[in-house]
C-alpha cells in the first residue's frame, strides 16, 4: 500500500512552532538581534525537543527520531537526527527534491531501486535523487546514526512505499 506522509515535516514542525511561539529568556529557543535591520536569529537548544519513536508505518525495527529543525518559509529545509538500532531501517520512500544523509556514527546500509546494497560509514555523505526509491538504514549487527536532510514541495517532504522485505534487507553490501 503506497502511504504518503510528511514524516520530519511533521515530526519537526510542531515542536519547532511552539518554541517560536513560546520565545522568552528562559525558553529552550531564543533570538538574538543581527545585523542593523532588526533581523533575528532563532537558536534551538540541544534537548529542548522530545525524540520521537519510529513509527512502524515507515520503519521496520527500533528508529528514534531526533528532530533538529525546519526552516521558516520562505525556505523548505528540514532535518533531524536518526538512529536505527541493528536490523532497523526505513520503508521504501521518495523524497520530491531529494535527501541527503550524513552519517555520524555506527555502519550503515542504503540502497537504490534496482541498485546494490551499499555499506555506509561515519562521515560519508549519501544524495538521494528527488523521485528515485531508495531505503536506508542500520547493519544488522551495528546502529547507525545520520542526520536526514530534506526540502518540502508544495507541503510534501517524502512519500512512504512498502517495507523493504528481510531478503532484500540481507543482500551482501558492496564493501568499501
Amino acid at each position: 500500500m503506497i502511504r504518503t506522509a510528511l514524516v520530519l515535516l511533521t515530526l519537526v514542525a510542531a515542536p519547532v512552532a511552539a518554541q517560536t511561539a513560546a520565545r522568552g529568556g528562559n525558553s529552550p529557543a531564543s533570538t538574538s538581534p543581527i545585523g542593523t535591520r532588526g533581523t533575528s536569529m532563532t537558536i534551538t537548544r540541544a534537548g529542548s525537543q522530545p525524540s520521537q519513536k519510529g513509527p512502524a508505518d515507515w520503519f521496520t525495527g527500533t528508529v528514534r527520531i531526533d528532530p533538529l529543525f525546519t526552516a521558516p518559509s520562505p525556505a523548505r529545509a528540514a532535518g533531524a537526527t536518526v538512529t536505527f538500532e541493528p536490523g532497523a531501517r526505513t520503508a521504501w520512500h521518495t523524497h520530491p527534491l531529494g535527501q541527503t544523509l550524513i552519517v555520524l556514527s555506527g555502519v550503515g546500509l542504503v540502497q537504490l531501486e534496482g541498485g546494490e546494497v551499499e555499506q555506509i560509514r561515519p562521515g560519508d555523505v549519501v544524495w538521494f535523487p528527488p523521485g528515485v526509491r531508495h531505503w536506508h538504514g542500520a547493519s544488522p549487527k551495528t546502529a547507525m546514526t545520520h542526520i536526514a536532510i530534506q526540502e518540502s514541495l508544495d507541503g510534501k517532504v517524502v512519500e512512504w512505499l512498502e517495507h523493504v522485505t528481510d531478503e532484500q534487507y540481507a543482500a551482501t553490501p558492496r564493501q568499501r
